[in-house]
């Protein structure tokens, strides 16, 4: 095989085979296509797409291309769930826990954040003393005892994707459905699951900011998923203001223990997680019904075993469950403002990018993978859409060690928040559902 006839083929908009796509990502991955060619065949992916075949092909290539996990000795169905992420999108932290205490395995490989806030693996590094990085058989150990493990991907995990996604990062070629779904797939494959639920997000806040692309990136996730028997759901949920109250790594965790101890944390935060969780459990067989796995989560919050899961978590991973009642063990920030709102009215809407962006700019998020986190900064959103507001009520307190980003934060959050006199529809939070029968929208 030519890589330069690949890529030709691909420029026409011919269909490459499976092992065509196999064959290319195998060489790439032992340096033997150079980074020019690769990105040649990326910009000509770009512009002409993939079929369902292609698109599954490169999922598999790419999953095959490192460490495989096999969770096969661990009893019961393994159902993964992946968010395309957002603004205060903390669900793991709710969702395992709960879903472990309703008797399915939870299996978690989660990631670093690179943007607004840190990802899964940077908000439980804030809880002293948890190891969130675990050998393969620590892993499956824990699964077994617990039902629960949570650790970080390992660079023996998909190499491939990262390869190519660093190559994707610099040649204007990450916006493609059919590599985004095949990144995403390809990592939650290789984890292991049997099957495996989706939260896609769109809005201000989102990667995917129009709906229409969001539906598009969730049906190419379900297809690929079907074609290599691995049973996919997606859930569409909005971004279009922050999921949680809290923006930052210590504060999401925070409001995590909040809404499993049912003392607070936002209520579209709660219901989210528990729609994802009950998609979950009917997966795994674990419910009859949507409306039987919503219910049993729901108890498992009222009679604190999701809590109890939680500091079992905690933990087995050398983690300290005293954080739950001692908040102060948690990375705190030495300095705090409060944002008031510019106005009297109703909160219009909210550029939930540019609260991202302002966590970021408070230390809680990274511009380039190589930089530190303060885990105690962030934010702390002190309304929502459809709020009425009086001048000079908080609209949001920020946190930072950093007394000079306050100005410059401060400034951001006042322009997120936009205030108006009439009284806005309060936007959808779940928008619809993609499954092997189609896209069922709300």
């Amino acid at each position: 095989m030519r890589m330069v006839d690949v890529i030709a083929k691909k420029r026409d908009g011919l269909e490459l085979t499976q092992k065509e796509i196999a064959a290319l990502v195998e060489d790439y991955c032992r340096e033997e296509i150079p980074d020019y060619q690769m990105a040649a065949l990326l910009m000509a992916v770009y512009f002409r797409g993939m079929t369902d075949k292609e698109t599954a092909a490169l999922t598999m290539a790419m999953a095959n291309s490192g460490q495989r996990v096999d969770l096969s000795s661990v009893s019961g169905i393994k159902v993964d769930k992946h968010s395309t992420g957002g603004v205060a999108d903390t669900t793991t932290l709710v969702l395992a826990p709960l879903v472990a205490a309703a008797g399915v395995p939870v299996a978690k490989m989660s990631g670093r954040g690179l943007g607004f806030t840190g990802g899964t693996i940077d908000k439980l590094e804030s809880i002293p003393g948890f190891k969130t990085m675990l050998t393969q058989e620590e892993f499956i150990a824990n699964l077994n005892k617990w039902n629960i493990a949570v650790t970080g991907q390992t660079p023996n995990i998909t190499p491939a994707d990262g390869k190519m996604y660093a190559l994707r990062d610099v040649t204007s070629t990450v916006d493609s459905i059919p590599l985004i779904a095949s990144s995403i797939m390809s990592k939650k494959i290789a984890a292991g699951a049997d099957k495996i639920v989706l939260d896609v997000k769109t809005g201000s806040g989102a990667f995917m900011k129009h709906l229409d692309d969001a539906v598009t990136l969730a049906q190419a996730m379900v297809r690929i998923g079907n074609l290599v028997n691995r049973e996919t759901i997606a859930i569409i949920t909005s971004m279009a203001e922050p999921l949680g109250v809290a923006v930052g790594n210590s504060l999401e965790v925070e409001e995590a223990i909040d809404i499993l101890a049912g003392t607070g944390g936002s209520e579209d935060l709660r219901r989210v997680c528990l729609t994802i969780g009950s998609h979950m459990l009917m997966a795994a067989g674990q419910a009859s019904s949507f409306q039987a796995g919503y219910e049993t989560l729901e108890e498992l919050l009222i009679n604190g075993k999701g809590l109890s899961k939680f500091k079992e978590l905690l933990a087995a991973q050398g983690g300290s469950p005293e954080v739950v009642t001692q908040r102060n063990l948690l990375p705190e920030a030495a300095f705090e403002i409060k944002v008031p709102a510019m106005q009297t009215g109703f909160v219009q809407a909210v550029d939930t990018a540019l609260i991202g962006y302002s966590a970021m700019v408070l230390g809680a998020g990274r511009e380039h993978k190589e930089q530190a986190i303060d885990l105690g900064a962030g934010l702390i959103m002190k309304c929502r859409i459809g709020d009425y507001v009086h001048q000079g009520d908080t609209v949001a307190i920020l946190y930072t060690n950093q007394k000079e980003k306050l100005s410059q934060a401060l400034t951001k959050v006042g322009e997120a928040v936009r205030i108006g006199q009439e009284e806005p529809v309060k936007p959808k939070l779940i928008l619809g559902i993609v499954d092997s029968k189609g896209v069922h929208m709300e």
